[in-house]
């Protein structure tokens, strides 16, 4: 299973929006620069999170992105699914594919109960779990580095 890089950057621009100073949204372009993705790249990203009801418009167009609804509310699924219908590892776990083995086929069974995995991992996995995760790696990297001292010689 790959991941694109509309649902990558889709889930980064998603946690830069659930940062706790954004009560007044972030622009486009703001999140490109702070993404470092290109501007024309992000417009489908954000037209996707849109649609999908998971981010707004403060004031209309030209202004920034909130969230359209509590952070604890939004899950890794429900980003995923803003550009994809659902995880599928293989191709025949997918309804709308007919395939003559699928009800004698131990390896469907097997990719099956891995996808249930995937997809359940993903429905726990809430936008405030991974924008906490994300405030403790950058206050962690922001730390100053203690020198050691060398070692005195008796």
């Amino acid at each position: 299973m790959k991941i694109n890089t509309k649902i990558r950057y889709g889930l980064r621009t998603m946690i830069e929006l659930s940062c706790p100073d954004n009560k007044t949204g972030i622009l486009q372009k703001d999140i490109a620069k702070n993404q470092q993705l290109s501007e024309k790249y992000l417009d489908p990203i954000i037209s996707a999170l849109k649609i999908k009801g998971l981010i707004v418009n403060v004031a209309g167009k030209k202004s920034g992105y909130i969230l359209s609804k509590p952070m604890s509310k939004i899950t890794l699924l429900d980003i995923f699914n803003s550009f994809e219908s659902g995880p599928e590892i293989v191709p025949c776990l997918n309804k709308s594919v007919a395939c003559d083995r699928s009800k004698k086929c131990a390896a469907k069974e097997c990719w099956s109960g891995l996808n249930d995995i995937v997809t359940d991992y993903m429905k726990k996995t809430t936008l405030e779990t991974l924008c906490k995760r994300s405030g403790e790696l950058c206050s962690r990297s922001e730390k100053p580095k203690s020198k050691k001292l060398p070692k005195k010689n008796k």
